[in-house]
């Protein structure tokens, strides 16, 4: 791949006291990440050369003014700030928490104008982000109302798709939540998503039950039977493979999501926990749905063990791999749907 055709993929930096500038260095001290990508982050020269020293990293760092000075073949450092922040390992602080979103906010505009072609993203503290300027839950409902189309949630991993009816709700509002218009909304993006995003020709699509047992017939709530039933059964007489509901406490145990190519599930702890549980730290948080391509690693600040050179780099990495390649993706199939008469190459 020549240099100019080299994707090129945005960082946001996250918490500065949590893990995500460890990992961020750890995934990029591999010089063979630079034959793949152009690494972009948004955040500070100083501030990470002083990370690499703190965790004895030795990777070279190109800082630029803006995103319009990247080079490929370099480790990118668009400086977002002059201002000096306070570093302290395992603490929240307003001020990172600023700096966090600065960096999430930058990243994005770069992502919106075609100054980058990827977002990955480091996790940050939901709690020390919020301000007058900022009141999104987190990154996925920014990037919702920042970008074009409608967001979904989807986990992945090598044999796992997960995707959330709702998301960031508290579990006493998630029955109201849950409307036909949400789930046929959900599913169509979903659909749409694999097969674009995927290069899923035929999707097969499982929904999990929003009440224990489905319901049992009425008798633990009426949701499954009078919303999400007969939705389904009108998704199905479009055309669509979707199957369900089916009970959450047996779904994954039985391995029956094996037999799916993705998995939509009624509420956040529904989907995440068993999704967390099989991935063993190599899971990657995509926003489906939107113009543009953002994935994060599928863990938190870990304060517990940030600064103490402990974190596991992995799932970063396998962020920044998922995000390419979704992006070539998805570059592939809109060629194809632009020249659905195009002959392919033989293969001989």
């Amino acid at each position: 791949m020549k240099k100019e055709e080299k994707i090129k993929v945005g960082i946001s930096v996250g918490d500065l006291n949590g893990i995500g500038t460890e990992v961020i260095l750890k995934t990029f001290k591999d010089n063979r990440m630079l034959e793949l990508c152009t690494p972009v982050i948004f955040g500070s020269t100083k501030i990470l050369s002083f990370q690499k020293k703190h965790f004895n990293i030795h990777t070279n760092l190109h800082g630029i003014p803006n995103a319009e000075k990247i080079q490929h073949g370099k480790i990118n450092v668009v400086n977002i700030t002059k201002e000096a922040v306070n570093i302290e390992y395992g603490k929240s602080s307003e001020a990172v928490g600023k700096f966090a979103i600065k960096s999430f906010t930058e990243a994005t505009n770069a992502l919106k104008e075609g100054m980058i072609d990827v977002l990955v993203t480091a996790p940050i503290n939901k709690h020390n982000v919020q301000s007058e300027e900022f009141t999104f839950p987190g990154h996925t409902d920014y990037l919702g109302a920042t970008l074009e189309g409608d967001s979904l949630m989807l986990m992945v991993n090598d044999t796992l798709r997960v995707g959330l009816l709702t998301d960031h709700v508290a579990v006493k509002d998630v029955s109201a939540a849950i409307t036909p218009e949400l789930i046929e909304k959900k599913v169509n993006i979903i659909y749409n998503t694999l097969k674009q995003d995927f290069g899923v020709a035929k999707p097969k699509i499982a929904v999990l039950g929003i009440n224990p047992h489905v319901g049992d017939n009425g008798v633990i709530g009426v949701e499954d039977d009078e919303i999400l039933k007969p939705t389904l059964e009108k998704i199905k007489n479009e055309g669509k493979l979707v199957f369900g509901p089916y009970a959450a406490d047996s779904f994954f145990a039985s391995s029956n999501y094996k037999n799916f190519d993705a998995i939509l599930a009624a509420y956040h702890d529904q989907g995440l926990i068993p999704f967390k549980t099989l991935s063993f730290g190599q899971g990657v948080n995509f926003t489906a749905g939107l113009n543009k391509v953002r994935t994060s690693p599928d863990h938190g600040t870990a304060y517990e063990i940030a600064g103490k050179n402990k974190a596991d780099h992995n799932s970063f990495k396998e962020a920044v791999f998922t995000g390419i390649q979704i992006f070539r993706n998805r570059n592939i199939y809109k060629e194809i749907a632009e020249n659905p008469l195009k002959k392919q190459p033989s293969k001989i």
